[in-house]
Order: C-alpha cells, then sequence, then structure tokens
C-alpha cells in the first residue's frame, strides 16, 4: 500500500504557468518558498535541501530536463513534498504526498490542485486522489497517458478529461459531478464514504 497522494497528469509547463501555479496554490496556503528560509527547497538525490529562488525553480521545471522533488509549505514546519516528472508524449506528472497533513490540510492541497487544474492554460488529463494510500500514483500511468483500461482502485476524488473520466467511473463505480462545462468531468465516490 502507498501513502496517500494526489496525481496531476497534464501537459507541459512553462516557467510562467509555474508562477502561475505557485499565485494559485497560494491563495490555499501553500507557499513554496519557506517562510524563515526565504527560499525555495529542491531536494537533491540524498535528500539534502537545496536553496533556490522560485523563478530558478519555474526555469528548471520549464527546462523539461530532469525529475525534480520539492516542497511545498503549509507552515514553516509543516510541508507537502511534490514530485515532479516529465513523462512520455510531452505530458508531465506532479504527485503531491498528502499522508502525513490532518484531513483539513489535505483538503487544503486538493482544492489548490483542483484550482489550478482548472484555472491554468495548461490542459490537464486527470487528477487522481487517493489520499488513503490504497494505489500508487504510478498505477495510474496506463489510464491517463496512454488510453489503457485498468483502473488500480477506487481513487477518492477524480478530475479527468471525458474519455479519462469515462473508463474510471464505470471501472470505479463513481458517480460524476456537474463541473459547469468544460472539458473535464469531476468523479466522487457513490456515498460520502464519512456517512
Amino acid at each position: 500500500m502507498a501513502d496517500g497522494f494526489i496525481q496531476w497528469y497534464r501537459e507541459d509547463v512553462t516557467t510562467a504557468v509555474f508562477a502561475e501555479q505557485a499565485e494559485i496554490f497560494s491563495e490555499f496556503g501553500l507557499k513554496l518558498i519557506h517562510p524563515n528560509r526565504n527560499a525555495a527547497v529542491v531536494l537533491d538525490i540524498e535528500g539534502d535541501d537545496v536553496l533556490m529562488s522560485q523563478e530558478e525553480l519555474g526555469v528548471l521545471i520549464g527546462q523539461r530536463i530532469a525529475s525534480l522533488t520539492f516542497n511545498w509549505w503549509l507552515t514553516a514546519d509543516t510541508n507537502v513534498i511534490d514530485g515532479y516528472a516529465v513523462e512520455v508524449l510531452g505530458c508531465e506528472t506532479q504527485t503531491l504526498w498528502v499522508d502525513n497533513l490532518h484531513p483539513d490540510e489535505a483538503q487544503r492541497v486538493e482544492s489548490a490542485v483542483m484550482a489550478a487544474a482548472t484555472r491554468l492554460p495548461v490542459p490537464t488529463r486527470a487528477v487522481i486522489v487517493d489520499r488513503r494510500g490504497i494505489s500508487d500514483p504510478d498505477d495510474w500511468d496506463s489510464i491517463a497517458l496512454w488510453d489503457g483500461t485498468h483502473v488500480p482502485a477506487a481513487p477518492d476524488h477524480v478530475l479527468a478529461l471525458d474519455p479519462i473520466a469515462e473508463r474510471i467511473q464505470h471501472a470505479a463505480g463513481l458517480r460524476k459531478e456537474d463541473t459547469g462545462g468544460g472539458r473535464l468531468s469531476r468523479l466522487v465516490p457513490l456515498r460520502d464514504p464519512a456517512a
């Protein structure tokens, strides 16, 4: 079993779009710049912190030459690890790990990703929310990137292009919610898990 995560599949992001994403995330209390260190915190291959400006990190992402792991900050002591990767077909993923967050914090992260996915000019293919960690982020690549049909487990929420959403909906037993139009559909459990 994996840890809780939010996996965002989209087309390629430029430096300018990354700056817009950071602005949208900040509306939900997720900051790229650490409050005390005044820099973005990127993790190197050894897991050590490398401090850099938001602009430098945006340029690295815009170059699309390597996978990166960095942090978003809810507070000076509460971080969300974000794994960015360039995928085949010109797509990319961001995996935000929400397993160590309180439910309200995880909800803020989910809301930030959903807002960015619908507001940024870069097309989103899918957002998979699995807060319980009953699947692994890589398990979703087949259906989100290559038109596969295997759905690994019933996620908590999905926002996806209609063809992808339809395949997930039928296999996972989710229901579609009205999103007010557009090419993306939102899928939720048939019943509220809290009920």
